[in-house]
């Protein structure tokens, strides 16, 4: 686990902590914490100004808290993925926000889960979430990233969400097409131009020289 903490201009600890970079190709582990450290330096900006604003300058209010936690599912990892290892990172703003993790992981894991925001299910479908589940709260999916967050009320948790989500896939698209400008072409998204292990153990069986005739028939 990597982690990067720094302190936003209003005070607010921020702390960025990955568990895995999917995207090793665009980024060393350092770098990819310092850009989730620096989405979460947005988040803390936003956070503070929608906490002191007045009412009805901020979406839905002001936020009732300086400090927020936030769950990033690994959008490359497959289905068959245990929901605790599908957390590629959390982020947390300000001294409280750890006690709101559980809460913004029950919305990711919930809404991987569903395929739809989990919010829709509490509020429609409440038998799909069980026992255990959380009662509150939407979650939000972006071109496939999936952010659970948790402190403010429903509507400001789903506003911070989103931002959160929207602004990493927009950061990773553009490491992506500086990446491709200096590769050039290529069949991979690796430095080397070579697949993921985990392709070639799909079909070892087949890469294998056969042992003779007849060799693996059944």
């Amino acid at each position: 686990m990597t982690t990067r903490e720094s302190v936003s201009e209003h005070g607010l600890t921020v702390r960025a902590q990955h568990r895995y970079n999917p995207y090793h190709h665009l980024f060393d582990d350092a770098g990819f914490a310092g850009l989730l450290l620096d989405l979460g330096l947005r988040r803390a900006a936003s956070i503070w100004r929608n906490h002191t604003a007045a009412a009805g300058a901020a979406p839905r209010d002001p936020y009732p808290r300086a400090s927020m936690g936030f769950v990033l599912l690994d959008p490359t990892a497959g289905p068959w993925v245990p929901d605790a290892r599908s957390v590629m990172a959390v982020i947390t703003v300000g001294e409280d926000a750890h006690r709101f993790l559980p809460k913004a992981a029950a919305k990711a894991a919930g809404h991987r889960r569903l395929g739809r925001n989990y919010g829709e299910a509490v509020l429609t479908d409440p038998h799909l979430c069980g026992a255990g589940g959380f009662r509150y709260g939407h979650s939000a999916e972006i071109r496939g990233q999936i952010v659970g967050a948790s402190s403010q009320s429903t509507d400001q948790d789903l506003f911070e969400a989103g931002r959160l989500a929207s602004e990493l896939v927009d950061a990773l698209g553009r490491a992506q097409l500086a990446w491709e400008e200096r590769t050039g072409a290529g069949d991979w998204f690796s430095a080397d131009d070579v697949p993921d292990p985990a392709y070639r153990e799909m079909v070892a069986f087949a890469l294998e020289p056969a042992e003779g005739p007849g060799a693996g028939a059944r």
